[in-house]
């Protein structure tokens, strides 16, 4: 949870502390290279990060995630240039996308998915905290502190988090004779950059003006290195991303839905902060405090939702309840105007974070549920992946028409204020030159933000109700109750573990008892010492599952 928190948490927690960050390094014109670098590091990562620890075992590569997190963090907090800060976020995002995609996978290992239900809501109400914690903690380390400590915040955790990671994360690692598939990875990392810069090119350089030879160009590149990524995986004899995961249903759906929530919820977070800022004058930490109600719904439903799924054993309600919910108060947010009510306002906003909280984590859930266990880190950081890349271009999308809508509504407004307010412009705009206008202008300029945003809300509902008849066709299958290394033969669990620790310990044997922390006493390969006369593979057990792609019961 320590990893996870860290990760999310840097996504976001500069955005409120960026002119500041931009100013004092000289980095204004470019400084949405802050969060592209980090976005597209996280989301290249992913499944390289995934199929690793699949693969050889995810202890180190959880470990070096957290280490190559916590240096980057450090590095930041020193960096004494724009570009030498670029950099460590690029360092950070290497080590962010493995902490999102491990942490997950670890539980999965550990725990079987019929009790995951209780250990991955916690989880997703953590990334929903991190989401509105970000913003709230990078505006008052600037207010109040020095923005260095948005990233300094993360060495205590992160040297926390490795040091107790390295002395229980009793996890095996293995030798692997199958090749690497380093064109897969290559052609991923390619195509990933192109699509993020394609999404975010207005943001940095400039319109989306198809006469712009550089921008053409980007496109072709990224259609031409998806298609050949495909057709590597195809034939790759151990590809970073198996096309046959496709085949399987539940994770196709589970998927689609993980990319429209990664579009829908970034790209509306992003914007209502400015809004609050402009509408009501309140300050930067301010506006934070205000995003609190969502991330009092997400919790309370992502925790209440992980307990029932673990009781009943049922979890494609909760993903159509949510995803339904969701999409309803997105639908709500588009009636936003300048006199909306903050007690209106928190309401919304807590029915959205209480829809997300449903569904964000039931979906990585019925996804680890349905693969092949030993391809619970591929197909974990692939739904992951393509959440990220939704919320890279769903932002993208959204501040387009936002901002379009914006500075029209803007220069009708300030053409008419007179020349004795001071000089204004649409570009320059704060909350304190808002609250400084005369009326009225001052509500002609609150009004534009409010029509500009909730009509762009409308932009995001068929994206949400799309995902929401989604969950519908989720076939649910019956949750396993064997954890996934228990499902691999790396590790003997319950009556079977018992039975040995008292066979050895009766042969007068060593043995180490199974650790009083693991669920159901699961004793793994580092732990016990099987006898001569037992053949490991009798001890191998797998889920069963009858969906495409999911292993046979043995």
């Amino acid at each position: 949870m320590a990893s996870m928190f860290m990760s999310s948490l840097d996504q976001s927690i500069i955005a409120t502390a960026m002119p500041t960050i931009v100013g004092e390094l000289d980095g204004v014109e470019h400084q949405g290279w802050l969060i592209t670098i980090y976005i597209l590091a996280v989301a290249v990562v992913m499944p390289l990060y995934g199929k690793a620890g699949d693969t050889w075992g995810r202890r180190y590569p959880f470990l070096i995630a957290i280490a190559l997190f916590t240096v980057a963090s450090a590095g930041a907090g020193f960096a004494t240039s724009f570009y030498e800060l670029v950099a460590w976020r690029g360092v950070q995002g290497l080590g962010g996308g493995g902490l999102m995609i491990l942490s997950q996978a670890i539980i999965a290992d550990i725990v079987p998915a019929k009790e995951r239900g209780k250990y991955m809501g916690p989880m997703g109400a953590l990334f929903g905290v991190s989401a509105v914690a970000g913003p709230l903690l990078g505006g008052w380390f600037t207010e109040a502190h020095d923005w260095r400590w948005s990233f300094w915040i993360n060495l205590p955790i992160g040297l926390l988090a490795f040091a107790v990671a390295w002395a229980t994360l009793k996890l095996p690692s293995h030798r692997s004779e199958r090749r690497v598939d380093v064109l897969g990875a290559v052609l991923l990392a390619v195509a990933t950059s192109a699509l993020i810069m394609v999404a975010t090119w207005e943001s940095m350089v400039g319109s989306y003006d198809l006469d712009d030879g550089r921008l053409v160009a980007l496109i072709a590149g990224t259609v031409l290195a998806a298609v050949a990524f495909v057709a590597v995986e195809l034939r790759a004899e151990d590809p970073i991303l198996p096309m046959r995961l496709f085949k399987n249903s539940v994770f196709t759906l589970s998927t689609l839905v993980g990319l429209v929530i990664g579009m829908g919820m970034f790209a509306a977070l992003g914007f209502l902060p400015t809004f609050l800022q402009m509408a009501t004058g309140v300050g930067v930490t301010e506006s934070g405090f205000l995003m609190i109600p969502m991330m009092v719904g997400m919790m309370a439903t992502a925790i209440s939702s992980g307990v029932a799924i673990t009781k009943t054993g049922r979890y494609k309600i909760y993903s159509i309840a949510g995803m339904g919910i969701a999409t309803a108060a997105l639908v709500w947010m588009t009636t936003i105007t300048a006199e909306i009510s903050m007690l209106q306002y928190s309401a919304m906003i807590f029915v959205l974070g209480a829809g997300l909280g449903l569904v964000m984590q039931t979906i990585v859930l019925a996804v680890q549920n349905a693969v092949d266990p030993a391809e619970i880190g591929t197909a974990t950081s692939a739904n992951n992946f393509f959440r990220e890349i939704g919320a890279a271009v769903g932002t993208a999308l959204f501040s387009s028409i936002f901002t379009s809508r914006l500075v029209d509504g803007l220069e009708e407004v300030l053409a008419g204020v007179p020349q004795g307010a001071g000089e204004v412009a649409s570009s320059s705009l704060t909350p304190e030159t808002v609250a400084a206008l005369p009326e009225p202008f001052k509500t002609g300029i609150v009004e534009a933000y409010a029509d500009a945003l909730a009509p762009a809300f409308w932009y995001l509902v068929p994206l949400l109700a799309t995902g929401f008849v989604l969950t519908f066709f989720i076939r649910e299958i019956a949750l396993s109750d064997i954890a996934g290394m228990v499902a691999r033969g790396e590790a003997i669990t319950g009556e079977e573990a018992q039975a040995l620790l008292a066979e050895q310990a009766d042969a007068g044997g060593s043995l180490a008892p199974a650790r009083r922390d693991e669920p159901d006493g699961l004793v793994t390969r580092g732990d016990l010492a099987v006898p001569g006369d037992l053949d490991p593979g009798d001890l191998v057990t797998s889920a069963s599952s009858d969906d495409v792609g999911a292993p046979a019961a043995r």
